[in-house]
Order: structure tokens, then sequence, then C-alpha cells
């Protein structure tokens, strides 16, 4: 099987990615939503403007959905992806539900030659074999923080605190 390289990113995402209600996954209103939020960092610490982050999760209970909708939400289906785009400070947010242990996430800025793989896991006691077979000091790059808005995942591309990425077989390097 041959693997086609990815395409450049670029800064134009607001010209045909976002769509009404993108980030979120059911009503910020509604009683059992968490709010899911951070900043997308550059090298230096410096909010990314233009990142567009994508997450993909089961519901509470740990099914994985397998409903239509995330493109044309009907405001009570939970289908488990959205996308948000970053403000010019870096920061970015979603209103979803909480699953059991973590959120897959990607993430797509200028000058990434192909998206990034990455989880955003709870904060909790119990390691799964990926996150526990980290050394503690990258661990804590993937684990979120509790705060009193919600659950706070800062993404940081490079540099110190360098978020872990994922790869995956076949993946464009």
């Amino acid at each position: 099987m041959t693997y086609a390289p990815g395409q450049t990113v670029g800064p134009f995402f607001h010209l045909g990615l976002p769509y009404a209600g993108d980030n979120e996954l059911v009503p910020p209103g509604r009683p059992d939503a968490v709010r899911l939020h951070g900043r997308v960092l550059d090298g230096q610490g410096n909010g990314v403007p233009d990142a567009v982050i994508e997450i993909w999760q089961a519901d509470p209970s740990g099914a994985v959905p397998r409903v239509g909708g995330s493109i044309k939400r009907d405001g009570w289906t939970f289908t488990g992806w959205g996308r948000a785009q970053t403000d010019p400070d870096g920061h970015y947010w979603f209103s979803t539900l909480e699953p059991p242990s973590f959120f897959a996430v990607t993430v797509f800025a200028r000058g990434l030659l192909d998206r990034l793989f990455t989880r955003a896991y709870l904060p909790a006691e119990q390691l799964d074999a990926f996150l526990g077979g980290l050394p503690p000091e990258r661990r804590d790059t993937l684990i979120t923080t509790r705060e009193q808005r919600g659950l706070r995942f800062d993404i940081r591309l490079q540099g110190e605190g360098e978020t872990v990425f994922l790869t995956f077989p076949g993946q464009a390097t």
C-alpha cells in the first residue's frame, strides 16, 4: 500500500472549515455539559492564533457514538466529534460530555506538514497502557486540569513541555 505525504497545513481554515455549532457537541447549558478548553502554544509559549482543534470521544458510558449529525447539529444528538478554532490568543473551547478516560485530539496549524494527534486524559489515578508507558514528566503533558470552568488542556507544539504526539502505522512523517 502506498501512502501520500500530508500537505502543508495553511492559515486558511476560516474559509471552509468552521460551521455553526462546530465546538458544541452538546449545548453549553445542558446540565451534564463540561467545557474542555485551553490554548495552543508555540515553542516560545505564545498562543497560535489560527489553529484548528478536533476532538473525538466516547460518551460518558464509554460507548463510541455511531450516529450522523456532526456537521449539521440538531441540538440533542451527541456524535462524539467537534471542531474549534483558536482565537487571536490561541484559546479554544468545546462544550461536550465527559468521557470515561480521554479525548482523542487532532491539531492543525500553519507550518505543520501534517496534522498532529494526541490525547487529553481526565485527571485520574488510573493509567492505561499508553499513558503508563510514558515517563512521568512527559505523561503530564497529556493530563487535563480540572477547573471551575471545566477541563483545561493546553497544547504545546514544541519546546519545553511539548505535548506528547502520536504516530500511527502508515502515517506520513
